[in-house]
């Protein structure tokens, strides 16, 4: 058993950490509370303005010669990949990880001559994705996660639409992390371009995907001047849209995944606490019985 010196230490530096964990738990849960509204407010407006877009996608259709609609073989996909720029936050980045794993996966199934490559936003992705040898495109830095604006969002699909429409990946797909509730926040991978794509692995099923979409009821509302005229001018806001509520949904989970991981920590912290606290007393007791026997056994020896 320790001795009572190692054991006070042991208990000071538990109790240390589950004060630095309880105080990392409360700034978790102050930045969610301002994120969460944001981000629960924001993503109806997103499904509205898709669901428009789609209609509207339906009506002009590929053989509008938009290049938005443009559908090859796919020899390199592009991913904007959306993590955490700090750990201490659970399976958070884990769970993304595990979804980039499936992907290479899923690419070197259906066609390994395939290419991936990466935009990120975040430095616990960018170091995964290096360490395992993958292209990454560009890494954004600035402006912070935790103080993203639109204007982060505009510039990151300027990025990515300048990369589609030069030709350099054949289709964009966003992985980043959907906010459901406090205690849920699961793995998400939208599509992204081009228009109407519902999958990124076979062009038949892109195929399939715009006759379903064609078949949508007509629109029931009037167009001015024209859908494709409309379509142009609100594509671009659409898209900067869909970036924008994956970021606020990522930062929403990972305040939430922060918030429960530290809570974890904290509660743990003090269970282990009790538990030292316990054996410290039992061997404070121990040591103090044995130097009464060691009295009474040395009056009893004078005696």
């Amino acid at each position: 058993m320790a001795n009572l010196k190692e054991l006070r230490g042991r208990i000071k530096s538990v109790a240390g950490i589950a004060q630095i964990t309880r105080a990392m738990e409360m700034v978790a849960s102050m930045k969610l509370r301002k994120v969460q509204a944001k981000a629960m407010s924001f993503h109806p407006y997103t499904e509205e303005l898709r669901g428009v877009i789609e209609r509207l996608a339906a009506k002009v259709g590929e053989p509008s010669g938009s290049p938005w609609f443009r559908v090859t073989p796919p020899k390199t996909t592009g991913v904007l990949l959306i993590t955490s720029d700090r750990g201490l936050c659970g399976s958070y980045n884990a769970n993304m990880f595990k979804a980039m794993q499936a992907l290479a996966a899923e690419v070197r199934a259906v066609d390994p001559d395939r290419k991936l490559k990466f935009w990120c936003y975040g430095r616990k992705g960018y170091s995964w994705l290096v360490r395992r040898g993958y292209e990454v495109e560009r890494f954004f830095v600035e402006p912070a996660l935790d103080k993203l604006d639109f204007r982060a969002a505009k510039m990151v699909v300027d990025e990515l639409s300048k990369a589609f429409l030069e030709g350099r990946v054949d289709n964009i797909r966003v992985y980043h992390t959907r906010f459901q509730s406090m205690i849920r926040f699961e793995p998400a991978s939208p599509r992204f371009l081009p228009v109407m794509n519902r999958d990124f692995v076979t062009v038949e099923a892109n195929r399939a995907a715009q006759e379903a979409a064609s078949a949508l009821p007509d629109l029931d509302y009037l167009v001015e001047p024209d859908p494709a005229v409309v379509f142009e001018a609100l594509l671009p806001r659409y898209l900067e849209t869909v970036v924008y509520d994956a970021m606020l949904q990522s930062v929403a989970s990972e305040h939430a995944s922060r918030r429960m991981a530290m809570k974890s920590a904290t509660d743990a912290a003090v269970r282990m606490n009790k538990g030292l606290k316990k054996i410290y007393n039992r061997a404070r007791q121990e040591n103090i019985t044995k130097e009464l026997l060691d009295i009474v056994g040395g009056a009893s020896a004078v005696s």
